[in-house]
């Protein structure tokens, strides 16, 4: 009877083990199906067509749509091809999203550019920048040692070209200062 009992619990725990193994691989299969099928799953169209008029500039969205109002889809087709230099299928879906939702040029404002959107730490100097704006009896000062001359500049551009909710995530951004903070100092600095 002992002679029987080991290799019968050798051969359940081999079993049990290619249990597992199947079980974990079906799983593997059964996610990596539903990523496949995520990834093809098609775009909505809307969506799709505000990206695609986002990569051109206007010279070409003008020569696009002239195409598209032509009835020369190939020639549109192709001229989103080289523009973006996307792959012939993707180009065939945009232009087509383009077609059925016509899309504005909207030209890309100067003032997004200027306040980089990275998402790693920013640099920190070996000095303390200062940063006072008054207005009245009202005074404001921001102290941080990721500020410099060229950063608070554009933080100042941003907020005289508009973008006051753009500054002040820019200037929460290099300095300890909350939100509402930040929207109080860049309302001083509209003067």
């Amino acid at each position: 009877m002992d002679s029987i009992l080991i290799p019968l619990l050798i051969l359940i725990a081999v079993i049990g083990g290619v249990l597992l193994l199947l079980r974990s691989f079906s799983k593997r299969s059964a996610e990596t199906r539903a990523g496949i099928a995520a990834a093809n799953a098609p775009k909505d169209p809307v969506q799709l067509a505000r990206e695609s008029a986002a990569k051109l500039n206007e010279e070409q969205h003008r020569r696009l749509y002239s195409l598209i109002a032509q009835g020369q889809g190939m020639q549109a087709i192709k001229l989103y091809l080289q523009a973006t230099g996307e792959g012939l299928r993707a180009s065939r879906d945009a232009v087509g999203a383009l077609a059925a939702h016509p899309q504005p040029f909207t030209p890309e404002s100067p003032a997004q550019n200027l306040i980089p959107d990275d998402d790693d730490e920013p640099e920190r100097f070996p000095y303390r920048y200062r940063a006072i704006v008054s207005k009245g009896d009202v005074t404001r000062e921001v102290s941080s040692n990721m500020l410099n001359d060229e950063i608070y500049g554009r933080i100042r551009t941003l907020a005289k070209s508009g973008d006051i909710e753009g500054a002040a995530l820019a200037l929460t951004r290099h300095s300890d200062i909350n939100i509402k903070q930040a929207r109080e100092f860049i309302e001083l600095l509209d003067d």
